[in-house]
This record gives C-alpha cells, sequence and structure tokens, in this order.
C-alpha cells in the first residue's frame, strides 16, 4: 500500500487561501511618482582661487533674489482653501384639462340608437407636480507644503509640484500640490498663496487602519452606486 506525503486539498482549505490572498493585497503606495520632486543640472565643480582678502567659497551674495525661478528651487505653499456652496431648487406644476362631446343631431332630432345616447360624453383629466431639492457644502484647508519648481514657461511663469506625507500611528497623510505659479505673485519670503496657483491641483488623503476603517465596504458602495436599480 502506497501511502500519499500530500496534504488532502479540501473546500474549506481552498476558501481559506482565497480570503487570505486577498487580505493580503499590496497596500497603496505612499509617494506618487507624478509628484516627484525635479532636481538641477549640476555643473562641474571649479577650482576656488582664494585672494588675501576675499574667499570664492565662502562668499554670500546679499543681493541675489531669493525667491524660486529657475529649475529645482524650493517654494512654500501657503494652503488657505476655503469654499462655501449651496444651491436649491424647487419646481411645481399644475395641468387640468377637460373636453365635452354633444350628442350628434341627425334630420333635426338627437342620434340615439335603440333610445341610448352613446355619443354624449364628458372627458376630464388633472396632473400635478412638486419637486423640490436643495444642497450645501463647505470645505476648509489650512497648512503649509514646500514644492519644487519642475519647469520654467516660456512666459516666465513657473510649473511647480510637490507631496507632503506624513506617517501617524498606524497610517500615512500626504498632502500633494501641483500647479502654475506667477514670479510676481510670490512674496519675498518665497511663499505664495495657493489662491493665485493656475491649474491648481491639490490632493489630501491617507491610508492604513484609519483610513480603511473609515472607508466603505464594496457591498455598500455598490448598493449606493448608479447600478443600484432601486
Amino acid at each position: 500500500m502506497t501511502t500519499s506525503l500530500l496534504p488532502r486539498v479540501t473546500g474549506a482549505t481552498v476558501l481559506i487561501a482565497l480570503l487570505s490572498t486577498g487580505c493580503a493585497s499590496n497596500p497603496t503606495p505612499v509617494h506618487d511618482p507624478r509628484f516627484t520632486p525635479v532636481y538641477p543640472v549640476s555643473s562641474a565643480k571649479t577650482i576656488q582661487r582664494d585672494g588675501s582678502i576675499y574667499r570664492a567659497s565662502g562668499n554670500y551674495l546679499i543681493f541675489e533674489d531669493p525667491r524660486a525661478h529657475s529649475v529645482g528651487d524650493l517654494l512654500t505653499i501657503v494652503l488657505e482653501e476655503q469654499t462655501d456652496a449651496s444651491k436649491k431648487s424647487s419646481t411645481a406644476t399644475t395641468k387640468d384639462s377637460s373636453y365635452s362631446m354633444a350628442t350628434p343631431t341627425i334630420a333635426g332630432k338627437p342620434f340615439t340608437p335603440q333610445g341610448q345616447a352613446f355619443f354624449n360624453n364628458d372627458f376630464s383629466s388633472a396632473g400635478e407636480f412638486s419637486g423640490d431639492g436643495s444642497t450645501t457644502q463647505s470645505n476648509s484647508l489650512k497648512a503649509n507644503i514646500t514644492v519644487t519648481v519642475v519647469d520654467v514657461l516660456m512666459n516666465g511663469n513657473l510649473m511647480v509640484r510637490g507631496e507632503k506625507v506624513m506617517t501617524i500611528n498606524q497610517g500615512d497623510e500626504y498632502i500633494r500640490v501641483s500647479g502654475i505659479v506667477r514670479p510676481v505673485d510670490i512674496s519675498p519670503n518665497n511663499t505664495v498663496s495657493s489662491a493665485k496657483i493656475a491649474n491648481a491641483e491639490i490632493i489630501v488623503g491617507g491610508n492604513g487602519t484609519v483610513a480603511n476603517a473609515a472607508k466603505q465596504g464594496w457591498l455598500g458602495r455598490f448598493f449606493n452606486s448608479e447600478w443600484w436599480p432601486f
């Protein structure tokens, strides 16, 4: 008699394996490649020739503009977003219709076959519709994030992007910003308000234990989706 050393595969074993595979899915990556910083091109290191008083390696350009203006420069974005929107609509319609048909007359006498006024009828209809809807939304965001200049356009505007990732208690919180900034909108301390960023993309989110607990399950999302017919 030959005894097989392979374990017996049952339906319960396959089910447990499938559930384990689903629970071990790869987590969402923290860093987004779209917001990867761009670094300036490093030039060849030149030999510093020091004089008796002036040292080229320790000079300070006190008259240079510290604001971002070239690829790789840093720029601090002051996020001060606040939106308040409300909408209300109301519709009411009413329609009444009535029609009357008298008994026809033939040769001066009412046409009543078998003594019945079949053609003497009254019709009426009434319809009424009423609809009311309203929505209100309010959002507020205040934070600071430092981004890098990734390109300088022909007109001098700066394309910037960057992200900030914070790991807090088994979860990652991130802020991602990208857009176009005018150099004249940059303050002397090298900051710019998010309200002055053109084509701005501001993403605030997170992942981890807390984010997963606040996320609706796939079955609940199905019942709340447009595919649910009821």
